[in-house]
């Protein structure tokens, strides 16, 4: 078996492991029909490749050719051809991309007459996940189903959030980190925190978009409910916002941009969707691509004229989503708050003043929101819904045209 494992370049932590069992020819490159895609503009289209070379027919052996323009380094030389020992390291480009070939990750075994070594783990860093000696997970918390929990990411009122290793592969055929919710025991009493986090299971089950977290699985274990999904590599933009402070107008508006596509799509769903919930927290940027990735789909909702539980962030809340009748244009509401926040790094309802018989943001005096794209927020943020903009391609064009 062979197994390769992608690294953070300078803590050596596992970002994603794949393994092969019977290929004999591996390919890697930032194409989507390679074996192993990774998207990093150091990396060639078809970067390189893992040939397997049969000796006599009995040792088995590997080679590596490079294609790539920026070249390949085998434990840092620049190589074209090569014979790969066990356990070497192979970096896509000087700067790029860090991968670790080993043929058999050792076991872990608790028999005490086993052949083979167990693994100690030392001299690992001390935030690393996985041992660079054998590439298996240093410390499992606990071991759900297939899941080994590797670390609590966060806790909430409705749940707790792991980062979890998938170690038989069962969702993609090989091993992977992915992120599993776990429904607080005290929150499966109450009918509604049950249907709302059933609901963002079977949202994400239904739904298939690049800035939508991949559904995996949905399962009930020792009287507890569990979904697996993917993990998202990057900060949310209010982290990003609070680390780094405000941003440009043109980031701002791309991040917008790209939220739309994603509101889009749920709005265009059959029935159509409300998210409920947008706000800086729920969107991720991916760092290998810099794009929005919207979360927590536990707040969805299906068009209704029926009124719903009031659910919604304070600042970033439509009016009539106050009032548990929201509507697609709730969402749009949502984004003019958001670009007040990424703008400014302050509160958005630090903004928010009496006009006349109703509440508006005031942002005439922010120096970094042009008039041009004030009158966008204004019109987001309309009390009424059917003074805004009515759909997100809309708003996507507004928002292109004040780039």
């Amino acid at each position: 078996m062979v197994t390769l494992t992608l690294l953070e370049p300078q803590q050596k932590k596992t970002l994603q492991q794949w393994s092969f069992t019977d290929e004999s020819l591996i390919r890697i490159g930032r194409a989507t029909d390679n074996h192993i895609a990774i998207a990093d503009d150091l990396v060639s289209r078809h970067h390189l490749e893992l040939r397997r070379v049969d000796t006599n027919g009995l040792n088995k052996t590997w080679q590596i050719v490079s294609t790539g323009i920026n070249g390949t380094f085998l434990n840092g030389v620049l190589v074209t051809q090569s014979q790969l020992p066990d356990n070497c390291l192979l970096q896509l480009a000087k700067g790029g991309p860090l991968l670790r070939f080993q043929l058999e990750p050792i076991p872990i075994s608790n028999n005490p007459v086993s052949s083979r070594t167990i693994c100690d783990h030392q001299g690992n860093n001390p935030n690393n996940l996985f041992c660079v000696h054998c590439g298996q997970p240093i410390d499992v918390q606990q071991t759900i189903r297939h899941y080994q929990v590797l670390r609590t990411l966060g806790q909430g009122g409705m749940g707790t959030t792991y980062l979890a290793w998938d170690a038989i592969g069962k969702i993609s055929g090989h091993p992977q980190l992915l992120v599993l919710k776990q429904m607080n025991a005290d929150m499966a009493r109450i009918a509604k925190a049950q249907e709302l986090f059933e609901r963002e299971a079977n949202t994400l089950k239904s739904l298939s978009h690049p800035g939508i977290p991949k559904y995996y699985d949905f399962f009930v274990e020792g009287g507890k409910k569990y979904l697996a999904m993917e993990l998202v590599h990057g900060d949310d933009l209010e982290k990003v916002i609070y680390l780094k402070g405000p941003v440009t107008p043109s980031q701002a508006i791309t991040w917008m941009i790209q939220t739309c596509d994603v509101l889009d799509y749920i709005h265009q769903h059959e029935p159509p969707l409300i998210h409920r919930d947008i706000k800086p927290a729920n969107l991720m940027v991916r760092s290998s691509e810099n794009r929005v990735v919207v979360l927590d789909f536990g707040a969805v909702k299906e068009i209704s004229t029926v009124p719903g539980t009031r659910i919604g962030a304070e600042g970033y809340c439509a009016p009539e989503q106050e009032r548990g009748q929201p509507l697609t244009q709730s969402d749009l509401y949502a984004l003019g708050p958001t670009l007040i926040f990424l703008l400014t790094g302050e509160s958005p309802f630090k903004y928010y003043r009496q006009r006349g018989r109703s509440f508006r943001f005031e942002i005439a005096n922010i120096p970094t929101i042009t008039p041009q794209l004030r009158e966008v927020i204004d019109r987001l943020t309309e009390p009424l819904p059917r003074n805004r903009y009515q759909t997100a391609q809309e708003v996507i064009a507004a928002l292109s045209n004040c780039k």
